[in-house]
């Protein structure tokens, strides 16, 4: 313990072993070390040096999400990808045609060009204001839906699994266009794997899914009669959604963490085998190529 001398001869004054400067008749509760305000740490009973607080803390077991991952409060992955699809909206705003000539999903440039990351990018990218149809009304539709449904999945399953989810959705949805449709945009086949995903973790929660089941039934309904929307996007999202939570729902208690993963990885690589192994129909048919 550092000490200085006090006015008075004979007494010493304790003084902060962390800030050695200053005076303070405070003591740690576990190992009595003298601390200053900004070392205090409140325990149940005075206070603890930020050491002994750590050192407490190791014994603790960290609160987890319901199916594994650390517990969320703050759902940041979530608004991270609200401002993604945000900001690419904007910049498509900006440049049209040479953000939509380069990232969006295009099964012809993918297959012939090599352009694989459109897979991902289409994805962030929806039908801008100026091209009619649908227009504002695309991305509305899927940031409402992602605001909606996105913290409740992020908190149920860890921010990791959720952001895996949303990816594996996405490309789920872009190899589904890639292999039987010609172009798109937007972020729906990663809605729908939400879509799906909701179904499934609520049967593993025992919650009533009926209101989910409408959910999707209708907006696959509006998928088939609603013109330029692409169900192959949102049919391969929705399936790839379903099974992607079914792995991270049903995994067994023992090796969790591997079964998740390892599930996942599974997935991902089936999807990257879909694109290098098959053609893609729809473009090969336009082009008179298939037999």
């Amino acid at each position: 313990m550092t000490t200085q001398p006090s006015d008075e001869p004979g007494t010493v004054v304790p003084t902060c072993y962390r800030h050695p400067g200053r005076e303070t008749y405070v003591r740690c509760q576990r190992c009595e070390r003298p601390i200053c305000p900004d070392c205090m740490r409140d325990a149940s009973v005075g206070f603890q040096c930020p050491e002994c607080v750590a050192e407490g803390s190791r014994g603790m077991r960290q609160a987890q999400a319901v199916f594994g991952g650390k517990a969320v409060t703050t759902p940041r992955v979530t608004w991270a990808l609200l401002i993604i699809n945000l900001l690419a909206y904007a910049a498509e705003l900006a440049r049209t045609d040479l953000v939509l000539s380069t990232f969006a999903m295009n099964s012809g440039m993918v297959a012939y060009y090599g352009e694989w990351w459109r897979l991902v990018t289409g994805a962030f990218l929806h039908q801008p204001m100026t091209s009619g149809g649908l227009g504002l009304t695309h991305i509305l539709f899927n940031m409402w839906a992602l605001y909606a449904l996105g913290p409740e999945l992020e908190r149920r399953l860890g921010a990791a699994r959720f952001l895996t989810l949303y990816l594996l959705s996405a490309l789920g949805g872009s190899v589904a266009i890639y292999l039987f449709g010609l172009s798109a945009v937007g972020a729906s086949g990663a809605i729908y794997g939400l879509f799906g995903a909701m179904f499934v973790l609520g049967r593993k929660l025992g919650y009533d899914v009926r209101g989910v089941l409408w959910l999707i039934g209708i907006n696959t309904v509006l998928t088939f009669v609603i013109p330029g929307i692409s169900w192959q996007g949102h049919l391969g999202g929705l399936v790839t959604g379903t099974v992607v939570a079914a792995v991270l729902a049903f995994a067994p208690s023992r090796n969790r963490n591997a079964v998740q993963w390892g599930g996942c990885v599974a997935i991902l690589v089936v999807l990257v085998a879909l694109v290098l192994v098959l053609p893609p129909f729809a473009v090969n048919a336009r082009l008179g190529l298939l037999g």
